[in-house]
Parts: C-alpha cells; sequence; structure tokens
C-alpha cells in the first residue's frame, strides 16, 4: 500500500471520529437542552415548588363512628383516603420495590441503568420509569402522548418532576403517594380504599398474597381485575409474578413464593358505594346534614369558598358506634323475612282479592295506584324533563320492561310493567330504628329502611306515621306531674265520655278498649301496661289536651298537634326520631337531649372546622320522669310486653312463625311501650334501660295495607322482636357496657313507686266495705 493510500484512508478515519464525536455532542447537548427546556416550561406547565408540596387530588371525605371504624365515604369520581407510610405493611412496600423499581433506594428519581437499557433494547427489555416517576405520572399529567415526540417530551417532563419529588419528599412519602394516588377499579382509589373493597380490611392487616395481588394490580388495573367474571385467573398469575420478583430480590424465601403462589385470591370484594355498606339511611340523612353546613357562610375555607364534601377530604365524626348499628341492622334482617313471608302468606289471593289492601275496593286501589304513580321518580322524569302527556305517562307505566326488584331471598331480574311492580312494592313491611344514649343525646344506630337501594325513603327522620298508643306515656306524665299521681293509684275500667265541645271535640268522645272488655279499676301502671284506652281517656279529662301537647312539644315533638281528647290515644304522625329523643327524657331524669349525628368535622389536614354543643332543656322534674319511668316498667313486667321475659308461649304459632328469637328472657329493668294504630296498619315498640333508648316502627307504605288481625298486626309482634333481638346483641357484647341496672333513683322521692308499700299505706287508712283500694278522688 502506498504512502499516499495510508494517509487518504487515515483522513477517512479521522473524519469519522470527528464526526462521532459530534453527534456524541449534539445529543448531549440535545439532551441537555431537553432536560433545560421541559424545566423551563416550553412543553408545558412545570409544578412549582408549592404545588409539589400540596399535589391537587380530590380526596373522598370519611364518616367515621364512635368507635373509629369507617362507615362510608362522600366521594364522586375518586373514592381515595390518602394513609402514611405507617400504615403500610413491610411486605407490601417490599412487593412494590421488587416488582416496579428493584434499585429504588440507590437512585435520585431517574435509574441511569434501567433507562440505558430501556434505549438499547429499545424498550422491550422492560420499562425504565422509577416508582418516582410513575408518581409524577399519575400526579400531574396522567397517561400523555400517543406520538413519539409527545413521547420524548412526557419522558423529559417526568424526569425532571421525579427529581424535584425526590428533592421534595422522603423515599417513603413517595411510596406512600403512590399508593394512595393509584386508581386500583371498581371505585377502589388508593390503597386504603383497595384494601378495604377486595379485603374487607385496612391495609395494614393485608397478608402476603393480597399485598402481592395488589402491586400486580398497578401494571394495569382494568386488565388485572380480580373479580369474577373479569379476570381472576390474570389477576393471580399476575400476583404469582410479583411474588417470583419478591424472592428473586431476597425478600421472601423460594418456599415461601412456592407456598403463596398455590393460595386462591381469597376475595372479601365489599363494594364501597352509596347505596350499598353499612348505615346507608345515615349516610344519606348526613348528606343533608353536611349540605347544610357546607353552604353555611361561617363555615367556608380560608379563601371564602365552599367546602366540597365529595372532594375535600373532610373527616366526619359521629356518634353511630358501628357495631350497635351492626347489630340493629342485624335484627331487621332477621325479623323482617319471617314477618313478611307470614303476609304474603295471609293475602294470597285466594285469602284477600284486592291483596295486599285490606277494608278498600277496586275504586279506592285504583286511585290509591294514581296517587303512587303521580309521586314516583318515573312520573317526574317523563313529566318535566321529557315533556310527556299524563296520557303517554300513564301508558307507560302498562308497557311490560326488564328491571331488578327487591326480594328477601335477593334481587330478582324480571320483566313486569311499572304498575305491577308498584304494587308489589307496596305490599311490603318497612322498618325503622334509632337507638340512642339519653344521658349525651347520642344516636347510637339508626337504620331508616330495609334495603337503601330499592327503598330510599328513609323511615327514622323523614317519615311520620300514627304513633298510637305509645303517646299514652305523655298523658300520664301530665297527670303524675300535675296530680302528683302513683303507679299504684286505681281508676275504673268502664265506659267513658268526654262530652262534646269541653276540649274542642266535636262531637262525643267515648274510646273503646282493645277486645272490648271493661270491668272493675286498674292501677295505673297495670292500665298503661295492657293499654286501657278508658283509664287514659279519663287521665286526659282531667289533665285536658293542651298540656299534653305543651309537654309533647318540650320533648321534642315537633309537629303541630290538634288540641282533641283523641290524641290520648296516638292519632299525632310522628316520626321515631322525635319518638326515641321524647323518651330518652324519661330516662334521663327529666333532662331533654336533642340528638345528635355529628360530633367533628374536621378537614384533611386535621384542623377542626366543627365541634357539636349539646342542646338540653330541663323538661320533667326528677320524680316525674322516674314515676312515669316505673310506670313504663310495667308493660314488660306484666303487660304488652312481657313476652320479652316469659318462655311458656313458644309452641304457639304466633310465636313460632313471627315472634322472631323467642323466648328472649330478659331479666333487668326494661321500660317500655308497644303501640298498635286502627286496623293495625303501624306497630311500634319504645323501650329503655338506663343508658340506651331504642325505639321501632314497622308499617306498610300505605295504611291499607296491614295484618287483618291485632294477633299478627301489633306492635308487640311486628315491632318489639326487632329490638329483643338488637339488645340481646348488644348485652352479648360487653364492650358497650349496655347498663342492666335499675333506673336510678331521686334522692327525693315523694311519690311511692312500690305497690306493696302503697297498699299497706292504704290499708292504715282503711279500706271501703268491699275491701277494694280506694279510687283517685280528683
Amino acid at each position: 500500500m502506498t504512502a499516499k493510500k495510508k494517509a487518504v484512508q487515515i483522513a477517512d478515519f479521522t473524519k469519522y471520529i470527528r464526526w462521532f464525536w459530534k453527534l456524541f455532542l449534539f445529543g448531549f447537548l440535545g439532551f441537555i437542552l431537553l432536560f433545560l427546556l421541559a424545566s423551563w416550561g416550553v412543553f408545558g406547565e412545570m409544578p412549582d415548588h408549592t404545588v409539589l408540596e400540596n399535589p391537587k387530588t380530590n380526596l373522598a371525605s370519611e364518616i367515621i363512628s364512635a368507635d373509629g371504624k369507617t362507615l362510608g365515604k362522600f366521594y364522586f369520581n375518586d373514592n381515595r383516603t390518602p394513609v402514611g407510610f405507617k400504615e403500610l405493611p413491610q411486605q407490601l412496600v417490599d412487593a412494590l420495590i421488587a416488582t416496579e423499581d428493584a434499585r429504588y433506594h440507590d437512585h435520585a428519581g431517574i435509574d441511569a441503568r434501567g433507562t440505558l437499557r430501556a434505549v438499547m433494547k429499545a424498550g422491550k427489555g422492560g420499562g425504565a420509569s422509577t416508582i418516582s416517576q410513575q408518581l409524577a405520572k399519575q400526579l400531574f399529567h396522567g397517561e400523555g402522548s400517543k406520538n413519539t415526540i409527545g413521547r420524548i417530551t412526557q419522558k423529559a417532563k417526568e424526569w425532571i418532576i421525579a427529581i424535584r419529588l425526590e428533592r421534595q419528599y422522603t423515599k417513603e412519602e413517595i411510596i406512600a403517594m403512590y399508593f394512595n394516588i393509584y386508581d386500583f377499579g371498581n371505585n377502589a382509589d388508593g390503597i386504603r380504599s383497595a384494601s378495604r373493597i377486595y379485603f374487607g380490611k385496612e391495609p395494614k392487616n393485608l397478608e402476603l398474597h393480597e399485598s402481592a395481588m395488589l402491586v400486580g394490580m398497578f401494571k394495569n388495573s382494568s386488565l388485572y381485575n380480580p373479580r369474577p367474571h373479569r379476570n381472576p385467573e390474570g389477576t393471580q398469575n399476575r400476583r404469582n409474578v410479583v411474588l417470583s420478583q419478591m424472592e428473586k430480590y431476597g425478600y421472601i424465601t423460594e418456599a415461601v413464593k412456592d407456598s403463596v403462589q398455590k393460595m386462591p385470591l381469597s376475595l372479601n370484594y365489599s363494594p364501597e358505594s352509596h347505596r350499598e355498606g353499612i348505615a346507608t339511611y345515615f349516610r344519606e340523612y348526613l348528606r343533608g346534614f353536611m349540605k347544610e353546613w357546607t353552604e353555611d357562610k361561617a363555615n367556608r375555607k380560608p379563601d371564602g369558598t365552599k367546602y366540597n364534601i365529595n372532594s375535600d377530604g373532610l373527616k366526619i365524626y359521629t356518634t353511630i358506634d358501628s357495631r350497635m348499628q351492626q347489630y340493629a341492622e342485624d335484627a331487621v334482617q332477621k325479623h323482617m323475612p319471617k314477618l313478611q313471608a307470614e303476609f304474603d302468606n295471609q293475602n294470597t289471593p285466594k285469602r284477600n282479592a284486592t291483596a295486599p289492601f285490606l277494608e278498600i275496593d277496586q275504586d279506592e286501589i285504583a286511585d290509591l295506584m294514581d296517587r303512587g304513580m303521580k309521586r314516583s321518580e318515573r312520573w317526574r322524569k317523563m313529566k318535566f324533563d321529557l315533556k310527556k302527556s299524563d296520557e303517554e305517562i300513564k301508558a307507560s307505566f302498562n308497557k311490560p320492561v326488564n328491571m331488578t326488584i327487591f326480594s328477601w331471598e335477593g334481587e330478582i331480574d324480571t320483566t313486569m310493567t311499572p304498575l305491577d311492580s308498584m304494587r308489589y312494592y307496596k305490599s311490603f313491611l318497612h322498618p325503622a330504628m334509632m337507638s340512642m344514649e339519653p344521658q349525651t343525646g347520642h344516636v347510637k344506630a339508626w337504620v331508616g329502611g330495609m334495603n337503601y337501594k330499592h327503598f330510599q325513603y328513609d323511615m327514622v327522620k323523614q317519615g311520620k306515621r300514627q304513633i298510637g298508643s305509645t303517646f299514652k306515656p305523655f298523658v300520664y306524665a301530665t297527670a303524675i306531674d300535675q296530680l302528683h299521681l302513683s303507679p299504684c293509684d286505681t281508676l275504673p275500667d268502664t265506659p267513658f265520655c268526654i262530652e262534646k265541645d269541653k276540649y274542642g271535640n266535636p262531637e262525643e268522645w267515648c274510646p273503646k278498649n282493645s277486645g272490648g272488655q271493661y270491668g272493675g279499676t286498674r292501677t295505673l301502671k297495670n292500665a298503661l301496661g295492657n293499654s286501657v284506652n278508658t283509664v287514659t281517656a279519663r287521665l286526659m279529662d282531667k289533665v285536658g289536651p293542651q298540656p299534653v301537647i305543651d309537654l309533647a312539644h318540650k320533648l321534642g315533638i315537633e309537629e303541630d298537634i290538634l288540641a282533641v281528647p283523641s290524641i290520648a290515644l296516638g292519632t299525632p304522625d310522628l316520626s321515631v326520631y322525635e319518638m326515641v329523643a321524647a323518651y330518652s327524657t324519661f330516662a334521663n331524669k327529666g333532662v331533654y337531649n336533642k340528638p345528635v349525628m355529628v360530633t367533628t368535622i374536621e378537614d384533611k389536614n386535621g384542623t377542626i372546622l366543627y365541634q357539636v354543643t349539646p342542646e338540653t332543656k330541663d323538661v320533667l322534674s326528677a320524680e316525674t320522669a322516674y314515676v312515669t319511668t316505673k310506670l313504663l316498667e310495667g308493660v314488660t313486667e306484666s303487660g304488652s310486653g312481657q313476652r320479652l321475659r316469659h318462655s311458656w308461649a313458644k309452641n304457639q304459632p304466633v310465636y313460632k312463625e313471627i315472634i322472631t328469637g323467642y323466648p328472649y328472657e330478659f331479666t333487668n329493668p326494661i321500660a317500655g311501650k308497644t303501640g298498635t294504630t286502627q286496623n293495625q296498619s303501624d306497630g311500634w315498640f319504645m323501650g329503655m334501660v338506663p343508658n340506651l333508648v331504642t325505639g321501632v316502627w314497622v308499617g306498610a307504605e300505605d295504611r291499607a295495607a296491614h295484618f287483618k288481625t291485632i294477633t299478627y298486626g301489633q306492635g308487640a309482634s311486628m315491632a318489639l322482636p326487632i329490638w329483643a333481638i338488637y339488645m340481646r346483641s348488644c348485652y352479648e357484647d360487653e364492650s358497650l357496657n349496655v347498663s342492666t341496672d335499675n333506673f336510678e333513683k331521686p334522692n327525693r322521692l315523694s311519690i311511692e313507686v312500690d305497690c306493696l308499700k302503697f297498699k299497706e299505706d292504704q290499708d292504715k287508712n282503711g279500706l271501703d266495705d268491699e275491701g277494694d283500694e280506694p279510687e283517685i278522688d280528683f
């Protein structure tokens, strides 16, 4: 080879060297420029220091029970409640690092080795995104662009934000933020929601196989959806990949990996929606409470805007006890199917041609159904949203459609006309129940119906129904207060009338006893215990309706009540909420406490925004309240509520069919009152022990749907079993400390409540010629 040719080859090689370094330098400078341009915001706005410090995420408001459990959440799209790093189990963190970023603790936001590998293999050897980069993507720009240039600029922004996040937060904080921001599907936003929805537990209680499954979902939660009929097999395979990664990097042994990989997913799927879960009716009441609270100008954010309960991450601390709430819902679930089965049995078309209605004709039924149509949500939407005529709407009610209907055996998919579905639903008996601590007014349990998804009208506070004999204690308390009566005083049990116009009654009022039985005299305790109408009428005649109404209003009754004698037998329509609060005054020595449902509201940072101020007032003397309570004890000792104590009736048909859980065999002091309205349309039971007052109502939507006989339709049959089952559960849970003690006796008691001592005193004063106890001399 000539020297000239050698010189040319050397020159060519040198040229290639120069081009290589030029390209390298150009690439390096371009890389630096890309970073600089991204950091300057040329490719789109970049989060500054303050935004990084407070990333904007929608947080669900959490409803917290008195015993620290989550009852539910308010959210629109994001069901997210953040947790701190200390609340994450170590194996969950290990699974994430092993699967997503094995060198997490060795880099400052960008994994150089992983990035180089991804570039050399054109992304085919796996991605290079670190946990910090993925968090940056989730927080600030989502899925990003699909074109090449867009992906490059997005990646540059991710790198810049990841580095800034690493400077702003600790490694532990970044991991917690990543777990909190990820959408695990099925309304499971963030690790806490995911843990509760998929496994029914808090994150700190997750086991290894559960942690691995959730980490596996980071790859694609839509694809790896563990629910049946979605992709449980693929989810399990992905979980096992996570376990293999954990074994590869030394977090678990091969033996543990092999063992856990054989385990099933073991889901405990517990959806968190507004219509499912515990305390649904209470939560809906609370939504209204919070709406009013946020509308108040005194409850605004520092910038003057309103709080949003669906996205501002408020913590709402309530008085509801999750254990007692569950016992209350369980009691309803145990009793109502049996009661409904017997009601349906008595209302078959062969037994009742107008089923489920009684004592009304076909024209009245047609009118009732027509009114029901016009009150329905279907009518409202077609009338006002779709602008349909009345004729078109009525025609639509007679066209069969596919629908899912409620039954006590589970939902049923069927085809029927909306009109037929209305009649079907009108055949159901509905429950309502509220339980309250009388000394504080704290509401412990609230059951507004049997299934919020299908029956959304709350019968605790929204609904008001005729209360029957549960109103009588207000008459007795007024008489005790005014006339200083003892439970042992007697009155004749004979027909009695209040003359026309004496108390504004347009006609003579002559109430009859249930069953038409009269005779002799009764003590007030016996008369109230057996709900004797004539004795109540005599007391009403002596005190007058207005003082009784005045007392009822002082006891928290909100309804306007007409001042006529017939109110003595419970003609007013009142709510369970009002009745429980009123009865609680008797148990609380005459002091009324307005029911409390919310104690504290905090913002997402724990700043207190609201604290309840109890509303109390003295209504009765401690003596009057105590004497009234002793009267009410007679109801469960020998009156209409005595089935709470005895066990001899278990072979009687009605007890077998609908007295769920009988025999109850309570032995502790219980004050209570049953209530049954005309035609058995409503059944009530109010029950009190010293530190817990509970009211139960049962009835159909329309008063025309009811049991034919009082044997089945009375409060002691329809409502009392729910109270008994609930209280038995409360007593079995000793952590609740529900009292079995006597009601506290006032220090100064001038009225004798012991009828044996009362009789001895009467004997000293002499009996009448026939040896009977003297009647009350008004």
